[in-house]
């Protein structure tokens, strides 16, 4: 999830001198086979007598806290003439350094492997740099000039990728810190194809063990995803320096991620394009590519700056991500990528996911966004109980982008306009928005009453849109077979193996994670006995004796059938063409 910054790669490439540059780098890979690099700071220009080196505990595009210092160790830290300095620690994250005369350089050894959007990885296929996870910092410097120099394994063939500016060689600049940190960096030997889009520059960067031609088809996909989410906002943003590109590592030792950042995007996978990648990857290329407009520019005001030293919470998050995950597939779909059926097809988990989640009535999508912190990549041993609590606001955003879209063609209007009002208020010049901001512009776009009738029941409460009007309007169905039956609990060999669903068959008999079924009415459970098959012979309503195992204690209960909540989607007549202006709006 992001800054303010820059552009491109390798070749070509201008002279830039600063005099403000106050932080220089330098990192090498000599022992990658055991995914270590090697790293120089210098530290110039500093006022205070006392310092302190940092390492970020956050990563832009994540919102949870990663404490990258782990990985850090053999320090060692000099002034300018080679005096060993004098260094304590002060807290988890930070060295503080004292009696320097004015310049302090550190050396030090990065442990990385971890190859997706957040962690850094080297190893002998490539070094995988995610700047947070990667390099130190002072920061009294943070308004200064960065340059970095990186030192590719020759022997290995590598060359380097990154949106930030080149100066020379393998030297690089960023004006500040904010710019410097949302740089990720792929060093390796890749692969790349380009094309002009009103004269700014697309790039692809593919570290993959497939073929040429492989890429050049998937390029020919990535290159329809651009052009029909330019379409959505009616330009491209001006890059800066006039490029975009996509780092995408496709190897068995990376892992599976998307990452956006202001010129740039990492896409990960460990599933190459020769064994399902071409259609498999796709959706986060579109993904990511949409996240350049909404997110890096239109850009919520609670993220911006981002913060490096502390969890970064937002309430906007399910317009951020939600939104961007409901036109991703879209883009599919208008791209031709992905057919009418597969693309509704495509939406039926997510729908049920959210419609039928129990955590509607414990927050709103403000508030779930507001979970980002404990829920993004965030780590901690104690159990929780979000499969009834919190719904993703990647997948809850989507459906409520979903419904804005169907609310807005009964009117006449559609989505894709609303947001270039927001591309141009708020995106264009670079102006963070509020989740007022998006109220107040769909006010202004759509009037009103339907501005304040969405935002009040949707956004501010938990309300479910009339999606099965919505839906019919486009040639979709929406149906429920009340004939089945749902238990309300992830079994696997008899054994639950998550909370049960609050209000579920299971939930209200007092089944609970960890219980072991023993016995169904008069059939006893054993590898012969499909617990699912079952179960689902039962009708709705139906009363059924169970026994358990607890704690190593049978115990007994009795489980009514609740009818099934599981709702399914099918085309159906296009009567107006409505599904069609939706579908191929552009």
């Amino acid at each position: 999830m992001k800054k303010i910054l820059f552009c491109l790669l390798l070749l070509g490439g201008q002279w830039v001198t600063n005099a403000q540059v106050a932080t220089q780098y330098s990192i090498s890979f000599e022992n990658a086979v055991h995914h270590e690099a090697f790293i120089e700071a210098t530290f110039s220009g500093l006022k205070s007598d006392a310092i302190e080196l940092r390492m970020s505990r956050t990563s832009p595009g994540r919102y949870a806290l990663h404490e990258f210092m782990k990985n850090v160790y053999a320090l060692k830290v000099t002034d300018s003439k080679g005096k060993v300095l004098e260094v304590s620690r002060t807290d988890p994250y930070s060295w503080r350094v004292k009696g320097h005369d004015g310049t302090v350089k550190v050396n030090y050894t990065l442990f990385g492997n971890r190859g997706d959007g957040t962690y850094s990885q080297i190893d002998e296929t490539h070094a995988h740099l995610n700047m947070p996870a990667t390099f130190m910092y002072v920061k009294s410097l943070e308004n200064y000039g960065i340059e970095v120099t990186f030192k590719p394994r020759e022997d290995l063939k590598w060359k380097v990728a990154t949106q930030l500016k080149r100066v020379d060689n393998n030297t690089y600049y960023a004006k500040d810190l904010q710019y410097f940190m949302d740089s990720p960096t792929e060093i390796s030997n890749y692969s790349m194809r380009s094309f002009d889009v009103k004269g700014q520059t697309i790039n692809f960067v593919l570290h993959h063990k497939g073929t040429g031609e492989e890429l050049d088809t998937y390029f020919e996909k990535v290159k329809k995803i651009v052009l029909q989410q330019e379409a959505v906002f009616g330009e491209l943003p001006t890059f800066d320096y006039g490029a975009y590109s996509f780092l995408a590592c496709y190897i068995p030792n990376a892992s599976g991620d998307g990452m956006e950042h202001r010129n740039s995007t990492i896409v990960t996978s460990t599933t190459s394009l020769a064994n399902g990648g071409m259609d498999n990857n796709i959706g986060t290329v579109a993904h990511e590519f949409f996240h350049c407009w909404n997110v890096e520019r239109i850009r919520p005001k609670t993220l911006e700056p981002f913060d490096f030293e502390e969890a970064n919470m937002s309430g906007a998050l399910w317009f951020a991500e939600g939104f961007t995950s409901y036109f991703d597939d879209l883009s599919l779909c208008r791209a031709r990528l992905l057919s009418e059926e597969m693309y509704i097809k495509g939406l039926v988990g997510t729908f049920n996911y959210v419609w039928s989640s129990p955590g509607r009535q414990f927050f709103n999508v403000i508030e779930m966004s507001q979970q980002a912190p404990f829920v993004d990549a965030a780590t901690s041993v104690d159990p929780v109980n979000r499969v009834n609590t919190f719904i993703s606001y990647y997948s809850y955003g989507s459906m409520l982008g979903l419904a804005l879209d169907l609310s807005l063609r009964e009117k006449g209007l559609n989505l894709d306009d609303y947001m270039k009002l927001m591309w141009t208020n708020f995106g264009k010049p670079e102006i963070p928005y509020t989740v007022e901001d998006l109220h107040h512009t769909l006010n202004n776009y759509a009037g009103n009453d339907f501005g304040d009738y969405f935002f009040g029941h949707y956004i501010y409460k938990s309300d479910m849109p009339d999606m099965e009007r919505l839906l019919n309007n486009v040639g979709v169905s929406l149906t429920q077979d009340k004939s089945n039956v749902s238990f309300g609990a992830y079994l696997q060999n008899g054994l639950i193996v998550e909370n049960t669903i609050m209000g579920s068959s299971a939930y209200l008999a007092g089944l609970e994670n960890g219980d072991k079924i023993i016995k169904v009415g008069d059939v006893l459970i054993n590898d012969s006995v499909d617990l699912n098959v079952l179960l689902n012979s039962y009708s709705p309503n139906d009363s059924l004796k169970l026994v358990f195992e607890r704690f190593g204690i049978q115990k007994e209960t009795t489980v009514i059938m609740q009818a099934s909540t599981v709702y399914n989607l099918e085309l159906t007549a296009d009567k107006n063409g409505n599904r069609k202006a939706w579908l191929y709006a552009n």
